[in-house]
């Protein structure tokens, strides 16, 4: 049977596989792989006609396959991108990427002559409080930015030390790679790139090789400041982004669920100072993040753009982990 719409495979079926099968448009589903055939069966049994495999091969030498979602865990992602790129496949991989930067050597080069494209998965720029202030900032509503103030954490869980995300050999690191590099994509977002980087990690509670907590103070040419904090000891789910201009400050909490609403605060200096004229957006609704970020990968496609958090975007964001890696003594990826 042909079909008109573009064939995906997803790789990797745990929560964020199945999170982004729920937020397929415009295509439909071929494949799906993982390690589990158990989970692959269960996310595929919510589509029709949906093959499974525990080989994640077969589906990037599937050629009704188009779009390849790697969602597997950070040891995996690099490879299964350059081999989906090679093989002329689009790709759109979870962050961070790879485990290191040095894993990411080429892909970029490997897709433009393959004319494919290659998406990260820095959704949390998708979220709609930071849509509208990127927004903000981009009309002139805040003036000349002059830093940014963020921090995420969660508490972990029972057995958190023991998990995937605490081998290093697995995730390439702790808690700067896994919430810790959407701070940082956010940052360069709306600042630029950070050629000087200091920064702290620090294992100060769990019982594992990784980092729990990363403290980063990076800043532009022009000295713009990102001041930074990353905690799996946070114990209430905590998400907290502030930038402040010269014409306001801008504060984006929550994302929604254990974070809380999400939310914009837009906080505007008045001529006479004292106490600004305050304007708040809440957003209570479902994340849509997803959603629209799968929705402009496949007009980057249908465009033969670049996307604009891409593989390049990917590596200057591990590049700033691994200089506080190597300040602080951790070396995970000799």
């Amino acid at each position: 049977m042909k079909h008109n719409l573009p064939g995906v495979a997803i790789i990797g079926c745990g929560l964020i596989g199945q999170k982004r099968a729920k937020n397929l448009q415009k295509v439909r589903l071929v494949a799906c792989s993982d390690l589990d055939m158990a989970k692959a069966n269960t996310l595929a049994q919510q589509y029709q006609d949906v093959v499974t495999t525990t080989n994640w091969r077969e589906i990037i030498d599937n050629p009704e396959v188009s779009i390849v979602i790697v969602a597997a865990t950070n040891n995996m992602l690099a490879e299964i991108t350059r081999a989906a790129v090679e093989s002329g496949k689009h790709v759109l991989v979870e962050k961070p990427a790879a485990r290191h930067s040095t894993e990411l050597k080429n892909i970029a080069d490997t897709a433009q002559k393959k004319g494919v494209c290659v998406r990260v998965g820095f959704n949390h720029r998708y979220h709609p409080a930071l849509q509208k202030a990127h927004q903000l900032i981009n009309t002139g509503e805040a003036g000349e930015l002059m830093f940014i103030r963020g921090r995420y954490g969660h508490g972990g869980r029972l057995g958190y030390e023991k998990e995937w995300r605490a081998d290093p050999l697995i995730s390439g690191g702790g808690e700067l790679l896994d919430q810790g590099v959407h701070l940082i994509d956010l940052s360069r977002w709306f600042l630029g790139d950070f050629p000087t980087i200091n920064g702290i990690a620090q294992t100060t509670f769990w019982d594992m090789p990784v980092e729990d907590n990363g403290f980063l103070m990076l800043q532009t040419a022009i000295e713009q400041t990102a001041f930074l904090h990353v905690s799996c000891t946070e114990w209430k789910n905590l998400f907290s982004f502030e930038i402040y201009g010269k014409k306001a400050k801008l504060h984006i909490e929550g994302l929604g669920g254990s974070y809380g609403i999400e939310r914009l605060a837009f906080y505007k200096m008045l001529p006479q100072m004292g106490p600004p004229e305050t304007i708040i957006w809440e957003y209570p609704g479902n994340d849509q993040s997803w959603d629209l970020e799968f929705s402009e990968f496949l007009e980057d496609i249908r465009l033969h753009r670049q996307p604009s958090a891409g593989i390049p975007e990917a590596i200057a964001a591990l590049k700033i982990i691994e200089k506080v890696y190597k300040d602080s003594g951790y070396d995970y990826f000799s």
